[in-house]
């Protein structure tokens, strides 16, 4: 296993960490875990070098972090730096702050977390827990030995990102979405770079965009892939594309098979900063403009056509029509759905009065695709 440094921390990280929220799972039911199966892919995981595991309250119905218990017993829990998360959306008052981790730290079985995140932040959750007063409970909290390091995911624009890492020196890492098709998507390429000088410690989420770069691509990427010197599959060039980057400590996968374990330590083994040449770079240039291709809304997200009157999140929307177009993988556009649009955000919010496509500089019919956006991706029963 390669390693890296973390941030400011004496700590070598392995460059593959464990994510628990794609654990095998019962029937499809993504809230009963395949325990034995879990288990045993977390122990090789950590046998074979991984000494990162990732959890967090929601996952998997709110049953990872109990599965992650149990995996870490027998020894394991001295082998790895456990992380687990805050569920800032789910906080009401601060007296939630401490409810949450004693559960947490319950179902852990565990005396103390080494990495604990503020979960999911953006315009809307990091004013409630900074509003009420998280930082100082943290650092009260640090003291008392529950958990020993404070960091946070996160979900939203740029300018957002850089806010919450400004209002508190000593964050000591983040996490955040990052690909090769996502390096202007919320924090990307230069959340990631300006979040790294500050010398936090950068933990990377959906390497793979949740599986939608490992899948079966469509006969003009594998055309470009194949043209490439060294051969690696669809997910390793993903992988790859990330730990290239100097500024990562450490990719996050989340994994459901044995197989993607072993194949994905394979990776991490051959893994290095800087390791693609000029030319692998620009291959994978190539792929993510053959799937841009593959949008059939030409929406740039400038976001001309916002406000909308009836409070529909347009470019959001359209987005993530785009992206089961591209992808192919219509299943996960519509969970993301569920989670990315708010209630009174949804497409069927819109009453087609085409404000909208008037400011649109690319000529939009919006209506027509909000439309269309709403039969996709919020299917009526």
């Amino acid at each position: 296993m390669k390693y890296r440094s973390f941030g400011k921390l004496d700590f070598q990280v392995s460059a593959l960490g464990f994510g628990a929220m794609r654990l095998p799972v019962i029937d499809g039911d993504q809230t009963k875990i395949n325990e034995p199966e879990a288990i045993r892919m977390i122990r090789y995981a950590i046998d074979h070098g991984v000494n990162y595991v990732d959890t967090a309250w929601p996952y998997h119905g709110g049953h990872s972090e109990g599965v992650v218990g149990q995996a870490l017993q027998e020894g394991y829990r001295k082998k790895v730096k456990l992380a687990t998360k805050l569920p800032a959306r789910l906080v009401k008052t601060a007296g939630d702050f401490d409810r949450f981790l004693n559960e947490q730290l319950k179902r852990l079985q565990t005396d103390h977390i080494d990495f604990y995140l503020l979960h999911g932040l953006n315009k809307r959750t990091w004013p409630k827990v900074r509003d009420l007063d998280v930082i100082a409970w943290a650092e009260k909290t640090m003291q008392d030995g529950r958990f020993l390091h404070l960091g946070f995911s996160f979900h939203d624009e740029y300018e957002v990102f850089k806010e919450i890492v400004d209002a508190y020196e000593k964050w000591m890492f983040c996490q955040i979405q990052y690909n090769y098709m996502d390096t202007e998507y919320q924090a990307g390429t230069k959340g990631l770079q300006y979040a790294a000088e500050k010398g936090l410690a950068m933990v990377i989420m959906e390497p793979i965009r949740g599986g939608q770069l490992a899948k079966q691509p469509p006969e003009s990427v594998v055309k470009i892939w194949d043209s490439a010197s060294q051969k690696r599959s669809s997910a390793e060039w993903a992988l790859q594309w990330v730990w290239n980057h100097p500024e990562v400590s450490m990719v996050l996968s989340g994994m459901t098979t044995m197989e993607q374990v072993i194949e994905n330590i394979e990776s991490a083994e051959r893994s290095h900063p800087n390791l693609l040449t000029e030319e692998e770079l620009s291959l994978v240039d190539r792929v993510r403009e053959e799937y841009k291709k593959r949008s059939p809304i030409p929406c740039t997200n400038c976001q001309y056509c916002l406000p909308c009157p009836n409070n529909v999140n347009i470019p959001g929307i359209l987005g993530l029509y785009n992206d089961a177009a591209k992808y192919g993988d219509v299943k996960r556009t519509q969970f993301l759905y569920t989670i990315r649009i708010q209630e009174g955000e949804k497409a069927s919010q819109c009453l087609e009065c085409k404000d909208c496509e008037d400011l649109s500089p690319q000529g939009i019919t919006i209506s027509e695709w909000i439309k269309k956006a709403d039969d996709l991706l919020d299917p009526k029963v």
